[in-house]
């Protein structure tokens, strides 16, 4: 007579596994959303623009899409303008300016630099005395 119980029971092992696993996947992916939100909306926005790249519209909705897409540009346009401007001037409050910025950026790349250089060496050393 076959062991029915070890047939029933990988499907169901698997099952569980499938479970747990799409578990941990919504965990982790709530956890990116909370830590790095503006990547996912930017993500969506990329996903957007190529679903509308790609599916063709007909010549109807051109014609009665123009005028909205003009004035969606042009708000957008503005928008786009006034939080320039409010970034700026929060950034030149906080005492950041473009060249503070590029200072803050240069010294970050050269510990960098000098962090990889040091490994380096170290590692050549390590190699030396093994060898």
């Amino acid at each position: 007579m076959p062991n029915t119980h070890d047939a029933n029971t990988k499907p169901h092992d698997r099952l569980e596994d499938a479970k747990h696993a799409a578990t941990d996947a919504a965990r982790r992916t709530a956890d990116a959303i909370e830590s790095n939100p503006l990547a996912i909306v930017a993500g969506g926005l990329a996903i957007g623009a190529l679903a509308g790249a790609l599916i063709p519209r007909s010549a109807k909705e051109k014609e009665l899409l123009a005028p909205l897409g003009r004035t969606l540009g042009e708000r957008a346009r503005g928008a786009f303008q006034a939080a320039r401007e409010a970034g700026t001037g929060e950034l030149a409050n906080a005492g950041l300016s473009k060249d503070a910025a590029k200072d803050q950026i240069k010294s970050l790349l050269q510990g960098v630099v000098k962090a990889a250089t040091t490994a380096g060496s170290a590692a050549a050393k390590t190699a030396a005395n093994k060898g």
